[in-house]
Protein backbone atom coordinates (compact mmCIF):
# COMPACT_ATOMS: atom_id res chain seq x y z
CA UNK A 1 0.00 0.00 0.00
CA UNK A 2 2.78 2.34 0.19
CA UNK A 3 3.29 2.61 -3.54
CA UNK A 4 -0.23 4.49 -3.57
CA UNK A 5 -0.34 8.41 -3.88
CA UNK A 6 -2.60 9.01 -1.09
CA UNK A 7 -4.80 12.47 -1.00
CA UNK A 8 -6.02 14.43 1.50
CA UNK A 9 -9.00 16.61 1.75
CA UNK A 10 -8.27 20.47 0.73
CA UNK A 11 -10.41 21.10 4.01
CA UNK A 12 -7.88 19.01 6.23
CA UNK A 13 -5.33 21.45 8.33
CA UNK A 14 -2.14 20.89 7.34
CA UNK A 15 -0.52 17.49 9.39
CA UNK A 16 -3.46 17.03 11.11
CA UNK A 17 -4.27 13.09 11.69
CA UNK A 18 -8.02 13.13 11.88
CA UNK A 19 -8.27 12.87 8.05
CA UNK A 20 -9.49 10.77 5.99
CA UNK A 21 -7.43 10.05 2.64
CA UNK A 22 -7.91 8.70 -0.71
CA UNK A 23 -5.71 6.72 -3.40
CA UNK A 24 -6.40 4.74 -6.02
CA UNK A 25 -4.98 1.52 -7.06
CA UNK A 26 -3.84 -0.28 -10.30
CA UNK A 27 -6.73 -2.44 -10.56
CA UNK A 28 -9.01 0.82 -10.38
CA UNK A 29 -10.32 0.09 -7.01
CA UNK A 30 -10.11 3.21 -4.35
CA UNK A 31 -8.20 2.37 -1.29
CA UNK A 32 -9.23 4.66 1.72
CA UNK A 33 -7.86 5.27 5.17
CA UNK A 34 -7.76 7.73 8.48
CA UNK A 35 -4.67 9.05 8.43
CA UNK A 36 -4.29 8.63 12.00
CA UNK A 37 -3.85 5.27 11.40
CA UNK A 38 -2.20 4.35 8.14
CA UNK A 39 -1.98 0.92 8.37
CA UNK A 40 -5.78 -0.06 8.28
CA UNK A 41 -6.63 0.30 4.55
CA UNK A 42 -10.51 -0.81 2.90
CA UNK A 43 -11.11 -0.82 -0.43
CA UNK A 44 -14.51 0.33 -2.26
CA UNK A 45 -15.10 0.56 -5.47
CA UNK A 46 -15.43 4.29 -7.42
CA UNK A 47 -19.49 4.17 -7.97
CA UNK A 48 -19.65 2.97 -4.01
CA UNK A 49 -18.25 6.04 -2.77
CA UNK A 50 -19.96 8.59 -4.70
CA UNK A 51 -23.03 6.86 -3.75
CA UNK A 52 -21.60 7.90 -0.07
CA UNK A 53 -20.97 11.13 -0.61
CA UNK A 54 -24.14 11.72 -2.43
CA UNK A 55 -25.81 10.42 1.15
CA UNK A 56 -23.74 12.08 3.40
CA UNK A 57 -24.20 15.49 1.41
CA UNK A 58 -27.78 14.90 1.59
CA UNK A 59 -27.61 14.57 5.39
CA UNK A 60 -28.56 10.79 5.52
CA UNK A 61 -26.35 10.01 8.08
CA UNK A 62 -27.13 13.13 10.41
CA UNK A 63 -29.41 11.82 12.62
CA UNK A 64 -28.25 8.18 13.86
CA UNK A 65 -31.67 7.21 15.31
CA UNK A 66 -32.62 7.25 11.55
Amino acid sequence: MSSLSWRKSSFSAGDAPNCVEVAADRTGATRLRESDDPGTVIATTPAALRALVRAVKRGRFDDPAR
